[in-house]
């Protein structure tokens, strides 16, 4: 990980100097952007493995720099806010965000999401080819398709597939897969993962249109079901 690039978006300057600091340490290269509206661009120019972003920005909101990005990029995105209400980091989920943490936080907390988010985008040693029934995926290639159409999956996303295909029919419970998906384990984070799987149901959909592929179990979780190939 010792060259990945981090952009930090974040105009409260004593935060993202201390939030550089950190990273720079761990051996990450950071780029700091203090407005919304320039963030945009900056994905464009750099393309870094991922991106820290602060939900209250001058320009541009966290949330509409999120959506305009999730337009040409799949960078992990990590959501900084300083807001509390559930809803606000449900919003951040819902237009792609990887993960949230809340401020204030410890810098060494974001260094091990930040960390962990990336580990995600890592292919595993096993398994590195999936198929049920129209849906194959590649962890090599970090792609998923339905048929021969890509989908267009986040890293949560796609990790979050990964597991569910891994064995089609078990039911997953919500902590279980917030602990294989984002690496930890958190009272109260439990509705990332229904964020999740509410946008992947999305993308599948569009290519597998009246098909139930991933069924709630209520009280328990999610499982997918297809047959293995």
């Amino acid at each position: 990980m010792e060259h990945r690039h981090i952009l930090i978006v974040e105009d409260e300057q004593k935060i993202a100097a201390l939030l550089k600091e950190y990273l720079e340490r761990e051996g990450f290269r950071v780029i700091i952007s203090r407005r919304g509206d320039q963030a945009v661009a900056q994905v464009h120019k750099v393309a870094p493995d991922l991106m820290l972003l602060d939900l209250m920005l001058p320009g541009m909101d966290g949330v509409s720099v999120c959506r305009e990005v999730r337009k040409f990029s799949n960078v992990p995105i990590v959501m900084v806010t300083a807001k509390v209400e559930e809803i606000d980091r449900l919003i951040g989920l819902e237009v792609g965000a990887d993960d949230y943490i809340c401020k204030p936080f410890s810098p060494r907390e974001v260094v091990a999401r930040v960390k962990a988010v990336l580990r995600r985008m890592m292919p595993e040693t096993a398994e590195k080819n999936v198929v049920c029934g129209p849906i194959a995926v590649d962890a090599t290639a970090h792609q998923a398709k339905v048929g021969d159409r890509e989908l267009d999956l986040t890293p949560s996303e796609f990790r979050l597939l990964q597991v569910l295909i891994s064995q089609p029919g078990r039911v997953f419970s919500r902590e279980e897969l917030l602990a294989r998906v984002q690496g930890y384990d958190c009272e109260g984070y439990d509705r990332t993962i229904d964020s999740h799987i509410k946008n992947l149901r999305k993308k599948i959909a569009e290519h597998l249109a009246g098909k139930e592929v991933i069924s709630t179990v209520y009280g328990i979780g999610y499982r997918l079901n297809l047959d293995p190939l």
